[in-house]
């Protein structure tokens, strides 16, 4: 089942299409990366996601309804621009949004007191949160989005201002409450976070969506028949056509570098023709990051 369903949204601003004809669907009980550089159309949809905006035209159902007023309470939400009370101790503003968000006090102790242990937080109780590091607001605005159990979770940048330790901490937790059922919707411009995380994905790019699908599959799809390898020399370093060496590194008898196959030839045929020329110690496919679709994807001359 979808969590939610995207289906040929617009929506303009004066003279500026934010975003064009974006469909696609979010999986219940997912970790969901929604993608793009900035200005591309991904806080425009956030916001109607949360109903602070309206699209012009298309359908959004939430678990298979049309999103509607009653949709509120099944959204937890990060926001990119933290929004906490400066003067308010951390205590009493956990406490404050988790009442806010329709929590009985004895749940709101409950939900808050398991926080503090795994974030390791009990120590700030007494502060204000203008005295916390830029971190230690980002765990603060974490649980304030997470705190009344929400269905659908949208993070956006998450781990800005974490050191590598915190960061491992939040993905950890993202991964937690995906298990508990939770459908995480993850912007980011981190690849390596979206790596780590993400089942599925969407990226969008000048307000249309120029990708989407399983992570595993898009990167398949994207791998341009490239091979490191490794092995010794045991024929001549020519071959039928079938694949040819993008760079080379040669020591002695031992050939170290990368070739590209020819499409044409198909893949049995190239390692047909390249075992009988190299004794192999090492084959790898490279595969290529999200970092280099999304680049790919994204610059000026890839897009018409």
């Amino acid at each position: 089942m979808n969590s939610v369903e995207i289906a040929h949204v617009y929506k303009s601003f004066e003279n500026h299409d934010a975003l064009i004809d974006v469909s696609f669907t979010i999986p219940e009980g997912s970790i969901f990366g929604l993608l793009g550089p900035n200005g591309a159309g991904k806080t425009t949809l956030i916001r109607i996601l949360t109903q602070i905006s309206r699209a012009d035209k298309g359908s959004i159902k939430i678990v298979g309804q049309e999103i509607n007023s009653s949709h509120s309470s099944l959204f937890g939400y990060l926001p990119e621009e933290r929004g906490l009370f400066k003067k308010m101790k951390v205590g009493e503003l956990l406490e404050y949004f988790a009442l806010l968000k329709g929590l009985k006090p004895a749940e709101a102790k409950q939900n808050i007191a398991r926080y503090i242990e795994k974030f390791e937080i009990g120590t700030w109780l007494e502060k204000k949160t203008e005295d916390l590091s830029k971190g230690m607001q980002q765990k603060v605005q974490f649980i304030v989005a997470v705190i009344h159990k929400p269905s659908i979770i949208i993070l956006d940048e998450p781990f800005s201002g974490f050191d590598p330790v915190n960061a491992e901490l939040l993905a950890n937790e993202i991964k937690a409450l995906r298990d508990e059922g939770k459908t995480i919707i993850l912007s980011t411009h981190r690849m390596e976070a979206v790596e780590e995380l993400c089942e599925n994905l969407v990226l969008l790019n000048k307000s249309r969506v120029v990708l989407h699908g399983a992570l595993t599959e898009i990167k398949n799809s994207y791998k341009a028949g490239r091979y490191r390898i490794r092995g010794k020399l045991k024929g001549p370093e020519d071959n039928d056509g079938s694949w040819h060496w993008a760079d080379k590194n040669r020591v002695g008898e031992e050939v170290r570098g990368t070739i590209v196959v020819n499409d044409t030839f198909g893949h049995h045929h190239f390692l047909q023709d390249l075992v009988q020329r190299i004794d192999l110690t090492y084959l790898e496919e490279e595969v290529p990051s999200m970092g280099e679709i999304f680049k790919q994807l994204t610059t000026s001359k890839s897009i018409a």
